[in-house]
This record gives C-alpha cells, sequence and structure tokens, in this order.
C-alpha cells in the first residue's frame, strides 16, 4: 500500500498509470469521484503489493529495513544493490509486503441525540471486521449506581458475528458532560458501588459483553486513591466473572501533572490493575480552543513515553481521533466554536475552495486556510494517510497493545485501507 502526495498537473490517470493499477481502484480505495479534481497536496493511498519509499538524509539500508520490519539483506536484494553501497538522498527504494505485527483495535460509537443512526449502524457494519472492541458511548450512571443504557440497535449482533468483542463503556456523565461529583460517589460510597457492580454484571451477561470499560473524568484530586481502590475491587469481581476491565486515561507526561483532567488518573495503578489502558491522545486542538493540530505527533509521543514508563507496552491502547476541525478566524476565548469535520469532508472543503493542502511535518498533520462566501477567513486542521501512518509507526516502534478510535461515523476510508494492510487485527472470540 503506498501513500502518494498530489502535485500540480497530477490526474487520476496519470497516477495509476505510474503505479500500474487503475483509475477505478484508486478511486475506489479513497472514496472519491474521479470525475472530480484532485487537490494538490492531497494524500492517497494507492492499493499496490508493497510500497516504494524515497531515502531520505541519514538513511541506510539497515535504518529503513528497521522501519519497514525488513532485514537490509533483503532490502538490497529486492532492489538489486549491494549491501555494503551508500544510499543517495532521493533514490527509491521499493519495500515488499512484510509479517505485520497483531494488534488489538477499538472503536467507540456515539449515538447522536440518544438515537442511532443508518449512518452509524452502517460504519458499525462496514469498520467492524477491523475491530477486536466496539464501544458504544456510553452507559450512564445516577448516583445510586444504577446503570442507565444507551440504544444499542444491532451493535451486539453486529460486533458477535463478526467475532469482535462488546465493550460496555461506563461514565461518569450527567446531563452531557463529565461530573465530578458523581464519579466521587461512586469510587467512595460501597453501596451504590455495589449496585453498579451488581447491574454490570446483569447487562454483561444479558447482551454479550466482553469488557467493562470505565472512562471517569474530571474525579477530585482528593479521590485519587479511592479511584484506584475502586478499580481493585471492581477487577476483582468483574474477572470472577470472565470479564475483562480496562480505562480511559487522560493524556499525562508526568505523574504530578495538575489540572482537574489529571490529576485523579494514576497511570502506575491503571497498568497495575486493570488489562488495558486507552490513553486520551487526542484534542490538543480542540472545538473551544486555538486552531492546530488535534493529534500531533510530538505531544502524543510524549504521553506514550510516560506511560511506558508506569506499565507495560502490551497495556495500551493509543487513542487516535477520527476528526478535524474547521475554525473561523481569528480565534478569541470563549467565542465561536470550531466545527467538527471528517477527513473526506476536509477534502472536499479544499477542493471547493481551489485551496492546497498543507503539511506540518513536527506535527505530521495536514491543515489549509480558506475563506468562506461572508468573507470570513478559515484554518483548518484534520487527518490524513501521512498523520495516521505516523500513529502507526509510533505503534510499531513502542510495540504498543494497539489503537482506539473516537468515533466511528466519519469517513475516513484511508485510516482502515491503512490499518488492514500494516497491522493484522487480533479477535477475542
Amino acid at each position: 500500500m503506498q501513500i502518494y502526495i498530489v502535485k500540480q498537473g497530477d490526474s487520476f490517470y496519470s497516477i495509476a498509470n505510474q503505479y500500474g493499477t487503475s483509475v477505478e481502484k484508486v478511486a475506489n480505495a479513497n472514496e472519491v469521484n474521479p470525475q472530480l479534481p484532485l487537490v494538490v497536496g492531497q494524500a492517497l493511498v494507492i492499493p499496490i503489493y508493497g510500497q516504494f519509499y524515497t531515502v531520505q538524509p541519514g538513511d541506510s539500508l539497515y535504518t529503513i529495513g528497521q522501519r519497514f520490519g525488513i532485514s537490509a539483506a533483503e532490502l538490497a536484494n529486492v532492489n538489486q544493490i549491494n549491501i555494503y553501497q551508500s544510499l543517495s538522498v532521493g533514490m527509491t527504494l521499493y519495500i515488499p509486503e512484510s509479517k505485520e505485527p497483531v494488534i488489538e483495535t477499538n472503536a467507540y460509537i456515539e449515538p447522536i441525540g440518544g438515537q442511532v443512526s443508518d449512518t452509524l449502524e452502517s460504519a458499525a457494519r462496514k469498520h467492524i471486521s477491523n475491530l477486536t472492541y466496539l464501544a458504544p458511548f456510553s452507559y450512564q450512571i445516577d448516583r445510586k449506581g444504577n446503570l442507565i443504557a444507551p440504544p444499542l440497535n444491532q451493535f451486539a449482533a453486529i460486533a458477535n458475528e463478526n467475532n469482535a468483542t462488546l465493550m460496555l463503556v461506563v461514565t461518569n456523565l450527567e446531563e452531557g458532560s463529565f461530573n465530578a461529583d458523581l464519579g466521587q460517589v461512586i469510587i467512595t460510597n460501597e453501596e451504590a458501588q455495589n449496585n453498579l457492580l451488581n447491574q454490570i454484571i446483569q447487562t454483561a451477561k444479558e447482551k454479550g459483553f466482553g469488557d467493562v470499560h470505565f472512562d471517569f473524568e474530571f474525579l477530585p484530586p482528593e479521590n485519587r486513591e479511592d479511584y484506584r481502590s475502586f478499580l481493585i475491587k471492581a477487577t476483582d469481581r468483574l474477572h470472577q466473572e470472565g470479564l475483562l476491565v480496562s480505562t480511559a486515561l487522560a493524556p499525562k507526561t508526568n505523574a504530578d501533572q495538575q489540572g482537574d483532567w489529571y490529576e485523579a488518573h494514576d497511570y502506575k495503578a491503571h497498568g497495575e490493575i486493570v488489562d488495558f489502558v486507552v490513553l486520551m491522545t487526542y484534542e490538543w486542538g480542540y472545538s473551544g480552543g486555538p486552531p492546530m493540530a488535534v493529534s500531533p505527533i510530538g505531544p502524543v509521543r510524549d504521553v506514550v513515553n510516560y506511560a511506558l514508563t508506569e506499565m507495560p507496552p502490551e497495556k495500551i491502547l493509543l487513542g487516535q481521533n477520527l476528526y478535524g476541525y474547521d475554525w473561523t478566524l481569528p480565534y478569541e476565548p470563549g467565542g465561536e466554536f470550531a466545527k467538527a469535520i471528517s477527513p473526506q469532508q476536509g477534502i472536499q472543503l479544499a477542493r471547493e475552495n481551489n485551496q492546497a493542502i498543507l503539511f506540518d511535518e513536527k506535527a505530521k498533520a495536514p491543515y489549509f486556510f480558506y475563506v468562506d462566501k461572508e468573507g470570513n477567513r478559515h484554518e483548518v486542521w484534520f487527518e490524513d494517510a501521512r498523520s495516521i501512518q505516523a500513529k502507526f509507526d509510533l505503534i510499531k516502534e513502542k510495540n504498543l497493545r494497539g489503537i482506539s478510535y473516537w468515533k466511528l461515523g466519519l469517513a475516513f476510508p484511508q485510516n482502515w485501507l491503512l490499518l488492514e494492510d500494516r497491522f493484522t487485527i487480533k479477535k477475542r472470540r
């Protein structure tokens, strides 16, 4: 599978011809209309066997082989070059398909307005073959520990038919927001805890859930040890029922990181207690903040590096957004929120406004600017094949358990093609 960046003068025909494939295959892989013009800077995934790599400064057969999981000797043999020769910058090497690492994958799926749309259910059916876990978001709780179920529609059947594990997500959401007081009640009140765990076990048995996922956010800092004690108790009971237990963790870079989102999340404790965690490594660029990449690779790497000092890599699912944002400029704190967009919508916006897509090499993320019909200037950051490949490379480099997506329902075909090409997806059933 090749990632290609559109240049001025390119066409679907010229690109397909360059790689010995067809316009139809390229268009179908990227879910684009070949009759529409390409966007300069647009990333395309080319469905070919293997891929080509352009030699960069400092590269050697050994370092390139390490990156792609192939020996220097095999790389030299495939490209019919001497293993001892130096590589010229700009030289093109063919990288054959290699044995891909086995990972686990999760995707949250969130009903909108309390309803599961046809789009959401279709997304679940379309991508379930590439998922280890499917996580309807979410079961909420009241202050007595009663579970409040989300609409599940056909999610259980979809997961079961495709050997995916249904994840029971439990949150301290109340009236649309994470509520610290509600979370505090649950992790400190034994009666509420017992009621909650009883209902979780009953629900898991009735609906076929295989993992229980606690996403308790903005807990009071003074309840850090209470949350730890609750997880020990919950994990012990749920393991007895044959259930996995996982948690969502705020993206910390040190144990003492300050802030309401971070302080009650003890990475070391979660790593010791639960079966795995999801690092929420996104929302650096968020709807109420200034324009920037949603999940820039540098900060994401910093979170992973810290997590690895507290827990083994096989316990970590890297969080990944399936969306971007369109900000109206100038950004003003407390002003208009950015609009969430899918990667496909990002490309469409660039095309409609005749804008080239730029790429921030530091953040490893695409972006562009445009002016709308009312004369307002916009800044757009989203995801593409290059940005997702950077996260895949990190997963391979650090030998992480896998990846977790927030959230299904936003079109990003390149992600799923590359995911299937770069990894073997583990099924637990």
